[in-house]
């Protein structure tokens, strides 16, 4: 038996395990950015990816070789139908970790919330959470999105929890109580030319080998009679195959999170707020609507690169954890190609 006589580097990170299907289609953000600002905001958004297209702009970062030039970047398309603030929910810390003290809902939701869940209207619970607001480790918005608003066939509603910016719990719930049963839109949230963190459930491949699944290398056709399989899984002693080594199992459908991905364009379905003609809706969706998705006819963004997911799946959006304190600076979009 032969052996290997220098020391090559690992086959696929460590870093993703365990690579497993995801339980659901929509990815769960953990951590928010404690954000102690004036101004009370939420700190995430949530749309559908739509498709790809490429927007001509003008490379604004100084100290490059291409500054000034024209720069075609691949772009990705999310439709961004309005948020309602449905709920507040409140958390206590104690020695088992964080766990709900309460939760407040609207009067008035949307009907289609009924598909997702039954809740009723409490006017003490609004009491209980002002008289124990000192004793509040941390408060979140209660959010639904609708599918149906973005021109897709599911009726019933994702809801999740986004965070909120502000200096303490007082002012966080104030916030969240004045835009309780409200709408809110992404160009309440997020502005143009900043980075955001993108989270998403990817595209599932099914079984794959090791060859594709880590990258390991194909043996000679003469050394064994497998070629696409792995030379060992180990020593004889002990005889246990460690979890680091390299098998088949499933690929695609993790849940991955992208950081700091530049917001290119934030448009509205209001003909009045459109700032050029090259970014209307009209010339925004390509002839027939995009490949299994269809029209965009909804507010959207524009997200330069690729981000995780097929079309018509949950995209979830929030202010960046690795902020680099970088300036805002709004894009200069020349042309949009729809190819």
């Amino acid at each position: 038996m032969g052996h290997r006589k220098y020391s090559t580097p690992r086959r696929g990170s460590l870093a993703f395990y365990p690579r497993v299907r995801a339980k659901s289609f929509e990815s769960r953000i953990r951590t928010w950015p404690e954000q102690e600002t004036e101004k009370n905001a939420l700190l995430g958004f949530a749309g559908f990816k739509a498709g790809q297209i490429q927007l001509i702009t003008l490379d604004d970062k100084e100290k490059t070789p291409n500054y000034g030039k024209q720069l075609e970047n691949s772009s990705t398309v999310v439709a961004t139908p309005p948020i309602n603030i449905i709920g507040i929910r409140c958390y206590k810390e104690d020695g088992y970790g964080s766990n709900v003290l309460l939760d407040v809902f609207s009067k008035e939701l949307p009907k289609e919330v009924e598909r997702k869940f039954k809740t009723k209207y409490n006017e003490e619970s609004f009491k209980n959470i002002e008289s124990s607001i000192e004793s509040i480790s941390s408060i979140f918005a209660i959010v639904s999105v609708s599918p149906k608003k973005a021109n897709l066939s599911q009726k019933k509603p994702f809801v999740f929890e986004i965070g909120v910016s502000g200096k303490d719990n007082k002012s966080k719930y104030e916030y969240l109580k004045s835009i309780l049963g409200k709408e809110v839109r992404i160009s309440e949230i997020f502005q143009t030319g900043q980075f955001i963190d993108v989270s998403g459930i990817t595209r599932g491949k099914g079984i794959e080998g090791p060859i594709t699944r880590f990258g390991v290398k194909r043996k000679q056709h003469k050394s064994r009679k497998s070629v696409r399989a792995l030379g060992t899984l180990g020593p004889i002693s002990p005889a246990v195959v460690m979890y680091s080594v390299p098998r088949q199992g499933q690929r695609g459908f993790h849940q991955r999170t992208e950081y700091n991905k530049r917001i290119l364009v934030i448009s509205s379905s209001d003909a009045a707020s459109q700032s050029s003609k090259e970014l209307s809706i009209e010339n925004l969706n390509p002839k027939g609507g995009f490949k299994h998705f269809g029209l965009v006819n909804s507010d959207y963004i524009i997200i330069k690169g690729s981000i995780p997911g097929v079309p018509k799946r949950l995209i979830k959006m929030r202010q960046p954890v690795r902020n680099k304190s970088r300036k805002v600076l709004e894009p200069k979009v020349l042309e949009v190609l729809v190819r």
